[in-house]
C-alpha cells in the first residue's frame, strides 16, 4: 500500500470538523460513477453524494466515450433499476441483438460471408448508448435526487484513514484548491484507476488485444452493402444497421453501432501477437488496414472522410484487481476496477453487477451494520464474475476466422450469459449468493465448466479444417429454447423457484458442452488417417470431465433431445458448403 499524507494530522482536529462532509464521495462522473450516484440516492434517498468529475459538463455527444452497445443485464440495470426507461426509448436506440459475418476470400462481398445474427426483435430490449448523450442525463439526475456533482474538478489526493469516521479528500476546482470528508470513497475514475493504484492492486490478465475506433457523422448502413435480394430478405424489415455488427476475421473483429444523434461508431479490434499496434494506431494506418482485411468498410468510411469526428487508441486494454470492495470503506466500480474485452459488449453488465454490490455494502455500513466480512466475499464473488467473462476471451481471438467453430462459440457464450449470470441478476441474487450454499456450488461448477468449453473451442479450432460461405444461422431457429431462456431472466420467480431453475439450467448447460464434444469427436474421427486427429479425440475420450459431461448429454437426450445444428452452422446442407483450406 502507498504511503499517503494523512491529512487529518495536518490540520487541527476543529479545522478538520469544518470541512465539507458526505456520506459518499465518488472519484469519477463517468457512467459507473453517476449510475452509482442514481442508485444510491433510490436505495437510500438520505445518502449526502459527492461526484467528483475532472471533465466539465455538458460533454460532447456522439464523440465522447467509446462503450455504446448494451446487452440485457446492463439494459435492465439503466431501465428498471436505475429507472431510466423514458430516457432509453426516447434519446437512445433499441438494439437489433448481436450480428456477425465471419471473413470469406477478400471479403468484398458481404453476401457470400457466413451471418449469424436474429431475424425479429428479442424480447428483452438492450440498447445503443451515445455515451454523451446518457451522461449528460445521469449528471442531472444525481443533482435532481439531491446529489453534488461537482465537474471540472481534479482529485488530487486521496487520504484513507479506516481507523476514523472519515476520509480525507483534496481536490482542485475552478483554480482552487479544497478538501473535503467522507465515510465511504468509491473510485470510478476509469482507467486511471486513482485509488486502485495508490493501493497497488493492479493485476494483469493472459488476454492481449488492442483497439482503435471513430466516430463517423453519418449513419453508415451495412443493409445497403449489397442490392441481393436474397441476401436483403434474410432480415426482411431492413434492420441489420440497428444490430451491433461485427466483421470477423482471423484475429480480429470491427464494429459498426450505430448511435441515435445519426453518427456511427467505428472499431477496430485485435490480438496484439497477430496484427501489430503499429498498423492500425493512427487513422490512415487504420483505414489502409481496413482495405486490407475489410475493403467494404474501408469504402464506405472513404465516402465520409469529411465527417470523421475523432480518432482513439487504447493499447492492451485489458485488466483486473487484486480486490474491489474493502470493509474499510471503499470500493471501486467500472473500469477502475476491471476492463475486460467489448466482444459482447459485457463493460456494461460489470457496471451493473460491480455497482449493485458496492451499493449494497454502502447502504448496510450507513444503517450501522459491520460489513467488513461481506465486502470480502462480494470482492471475490465480483472477480468470479469478471473471470467468467475474460475465459471467453482469452486466447480466443485466433478463433475469429473459423465460422464454424466462432457460431458455435457465440451461441455457447450467450446461453451462458442468459442461464447464469443473467438469471442471477434480474432475481437481484448476486449479493445474497452466499445465502444459498446449492446455487453457490452450481455457480462454481458452471464456471468450472465454462472455463473447460473454453478451451475445448481452442482445441477443436486447431483441426477445424472446413471454411464456409453463403449462411445464415439465425440463433433462435437453432437453439428452440433460446426464447426460454431469454424471457426467462425477467420471470420473477420467487427463492426456491429460483434456485431450482438455477440447478436446470446447470444441467442444461451440461447437456450442451457434452452434446458439443460428442459431435465434434464424430465428426473428426471421419480424419482417420490424420494420427494427431485421431491423438486428441483420445484425449477427449479419456479425459474425467469430459466423459461425464458426454454421458451427462447421452442421459438427457434420451428424454429432451437438442438439434445438433447450433454446432454444424445451422444447415443440413453443411457438407455441401464444405470447401478445403
Amino acid at each position: 500500500m502507498s504511503d499517503v499524507k494523512d491529512l487529518a494530522v495536518s490540520m487541527p482536529e476543529d479545522a478538520a470538523e469544518t470541512l465539507p462532509t458526505y456520506d459518499v464521495a465518488i472519484v469519477g462522473g463517468g457512467i459507473a460513477g453517476l449510475c452509482l450516484a442514481v442508485e444510491l440516492k433510490k436505495k437510500r434517498p438520505a445518502t449526502s453524494i459527492v461526484v467528483l468529475e475532472k471533465q466539465k459538463h455538458p460533454v460532447p455527444e456522439a464523440a465522447h466515450k467509446v462503450g455504446e452497445s448494451t446487452v440485457e443485464i446492463a439494459a435492465y440495470y439503466l431501465r428498471d433499476v436505475l429507472g431510466l426507461q423514458e430516457h432509453l426509448q426516447t434519446q437512445q436506440l433499441r438494439k437489433f441483438g448481436l450480428r456477425m459475418f465471419f471473413s470469406f476470400e477478400d471479403n468484398r462481398d458481404i453476401t457470400r460471408r457466413v451471418e449469424y445474427g436474429q431475424i425479429e426483435q428479442a424480447p428483452l430490449p438492450a440498447y445503443q448508448l451515445d455515451r454523451g448523450r446518457v451522461e449528460n442525463m445521469l449528471g442531472q439526475e444525481v443533482v435532481r435526487l439531491g446529489g453534488l456533482f461537482l465537474d471540472g474538478c481534479k482529485v488530487q489526493q486521496i487520504s484513507l484513514q479506516p481507523e476514523s469516521e472519515f476520509h480525507h479528500l483534496s481536490i482542485e476546482r475552478k483554480g482552487m484548491k479544497e478538501e473535503l470528508r467522507a465515510r465511504w470513497v468509491v473510485d470510478a475514475s476509469g482507467r486511471s484507476s486513482l485509488l486502485k493504484r495508490q493501493l497497488g492492486l493492479a493485476k494483469k490478465v493472459g488476454h492481449h488485444a488492442n483497439a482503435v475506433w471513430f466516430r463517423v457523422g453519418e449513419q453508415i448502413e451495412i443493409d445497403n452493402w449489397s442490392t441481393d435480394p436474397e441476401w436483403q430478405g434474410r432480415v426482411p424489415h431492413g434492420e441489420r444497421t440497428l444490430s451491433t455488427n461485427h466483421l470477423m476475421g482471423p484475429g480480429y473483429w470491427v464494429w459498426l453501432i450505430p448511435l441515435a444523434s445519426g453518427v456511427t461508431s467505428i472499431g477496430i479490434v485485435t490480438d496484439a501477437n497477430m496484427h501489430p499496434f503499429e498498423e492500425i494506431n493512427l487513422f490512415e494506418r487504420a483505414l489502409h488496414w481496413l482495405h486490407q482485411h475489410e475493403p467494404q468498410c474501408a469504402q464506405a468510411v472513404e465516402q465520409h472522410l469529411d465527417k470523421i469526428q475523432d480518432f482513439r487508441v487504447m493499447k492492451n486494454y485489458s485488466y483486473s484487481s487484486e480486490q474491489v470492495y474493502s470493509g474499510e470503506r471503499w470500493s471501486l466500480v467500472g473500469e477502475a476496477a476491471v476492463a475486460i474485452d467489448p466482444l459482447y459488449s459485457s463493460g456494461g453488465d460489470l457496471i451493473a453487477i460491480g455497482n449493485g454490490l458496492a451499493c449494497d455494502l454502502i447502504t448496510r455500513y450507513l444503517d450501522g451494520e459491520d460489513v467488513e466480512e461481506r465486502a470480502a466475499g462480494h470482492s471475490q464473488l465480483f472477480l468470479i464474475f469478471a473471470d467468467v467473462w475474460l475465459v471467453a476471451y482469452e486466447g480466443q481471438y485466433p478463433l475469429m476466422g473459423n465460422a464454424r467453430v466462432m457460431v458455435a462459440k457465440v451461441i455457447w457464450d450467450t446461453v451462458i450469459y442468459w442461464a447464469f449470470p443473467g438469471l442471477l441478476y434480474f432475481h437481484d441474487k448476486i449479493r445474497s449468493l452466499a445465502d444459498s450454499p446449492l446455487t453457490t456450488a452450481n455457480l462454481y461448477r458452471c464456471w468450472n465448466l465454462h472455463s473447460r468449453i473454453q478451451q475445448f473451442f481452442r482445441e477443436w479450432h486447431a483441426f477445424e479444417r472446413t471454411e464456409a460461405s453463403d449462411t445464415f444461422a439465425d440463433p433462435y431457429s437453432l437453439l428452440d429454447f433460446l426464447v426460454e431462456l431469454h424471457t426467462g431472466m425477467a420471470a420473477g420467480l420467487p427463492d426456491e423457484a429460483l434456485e431450482a431453475q438455477f440447478a436446470k439450467n446447470t444441467r442444461l448447460l451440461e447437456q450442451l458442452a457434452g452434446q458439443l464434444i460428442s459431435v465434434v469427436i464424430d465428426e473428426l474421427a471421419q480424419h482417420s488417417a490424420d494420427e494427431a486427429i485421431q491423438r486428441q479425440i483420445q484425449r477427449w475420450k479419456t479425459e474425467p470431465m469430459l466423459k461425464e459431461l458426454i454421458e451427462i448429454y447421452k442421459e438427457e437426450d434420451a428424454v429432451n433431445p437438442i438439434d445438433r445444428r447450433w454446432i454444424t452452422l445451422g444447415d443440413s446442407r453443411w457438407a455441401k458448403q464444405e470447401v478445403a483450406r
